[in-house]
């Protein structure tokens, strides 16, 4: 008998700001953050060390949050399995004909969590959580959906994850 191994939801950074910002502010959804919690307590959802190192720099109410609550959550990109697809993405983007040099420097800079959260994922199996959508024709920037295409990564939103997860927000 083969048993699947449970999906875990590695989330970007947008999902956390546009939550805060948009459609679950804290004083509005405090169930979705509650949530949150619980599922990364459980360890079905995760991010990466840069994502938490970006929300943390915002030294906001998120800021602290993501502080007080997801410490455990936040796994450490420097590793080589991680490292190693990092390489393949930068690779990957500099021969890529469609994007533009200064989307490909963008998607290059030490900074920029993206490709960061991109290896990760594809080094350890997550399905990446982003609001970022695939756009077949953009030259200005690299989705993470559109590398997520590229490598056959999964790539979805809060609401799909939520779903799966069988959350329900009361």
């Amino acid at each position: 008998m083969r048993m699947s191994k449970p999906t875990v939801y590695l989330l970007d950074s947008n999902i956390f700001i546009q939550a805060k910002n948009q459609y679950y502010h804290f004083d509005i959804a405090p169930g979705f953050w509650d949530a949150l919690k619980v599922i990364a307590d459980e360890g079905s959802i995760i991010s990466i060390d840069r994502v938490r190192d970006e929300l943390i720099n915002a030294k906001d109410e998120l800021a602290e949050w993501v502080s007080d609550n997801l410490n455990g959550a936040f796994h450490s990109t420097r590793d080589e399995a991680v490292y190693k697809k990092y390489q393949e993405l930068q690779a990957w983007a500099r021969d890529e004909k469609q994007y533009s040099q200064p989307a490909i420097h963008e998607f290059a800079r030490a900074e920029n969590a993206d490709p960061w959260v991109v290896a990760f994922a594809l080094a350890y199996g997550c399905t990446l959580v982003t609001h970022e959508s695939y756009d077949p024709n953009i030259r200005k920037k690299i989705p993470i959906p559109n590398v997520g295409r590229a490598f056959g990564l999964k790539t979805i939103n809060t609401f799909t994850m939520l779903r799966q997860l069988g959350v329900k927000l009361n």
